[in-house]
């Protein structure tokens, strides 16, 4: 039964919904799916979970009973490896929430684009028309 509507609408009615409903529609989701994806392959929320575990989870030792030297020397091994984690994960973070800037600003640039789409159209035939005459 929708079909049988869409075929008597207005062809300019049919144009409108598609492109102000329907393709608005379609570009917010694949918006959203973009900042989903780079959240993900930078694993900003789990490298947040994580930002002060050992990096590559290099860990030393203390060994049995007390040694002064070799606890101090594994203590200081393992606190350059968590301090080596956290760098690496904060270079990480900064450049997946950078990217993440930059997809919401491509974003909004392409969401407006696509909707002044139609006045540049209307502006270019008239700009056209008055370069002729």
């Amino acid at each position: 039964m929708q079909a049988v509507d869409q075929i008597r609408q207005n062809i300019v009615v049919q144009w409108f919904s598609w492109h102000f409903f329907d393709v608005p529609k379609s570009i917010l989701n694949a918006w959203k799916n973009f900042l989903l994806f780079n959240l993900n392959y930078f694993s900003v929320t789990l490298l947040l979970k994580t930002f002060f575990s050992p990096w590559r989870r290099y860990k030393w030792s203390y060994g049995r009973g007390f040694n002064i030297k070799i606890y101090i020397e594994a203590f200081f091994s393992n606190m350059l490896s968590r301090f080596l984690g956290a760098f690496v994960r904060s270079f990480l973070i900064a450049f997946g929430l950078i990217t993440e800037i930059l997809i919401i600003c491509l974003g909004i640039v392409v969401f407006l684009g696509w909707l002044v789409l139609p006045v540049l159209l209307f502006l270019g035939i008239a700009f056209g028309i008055r370069i002729i005459l």
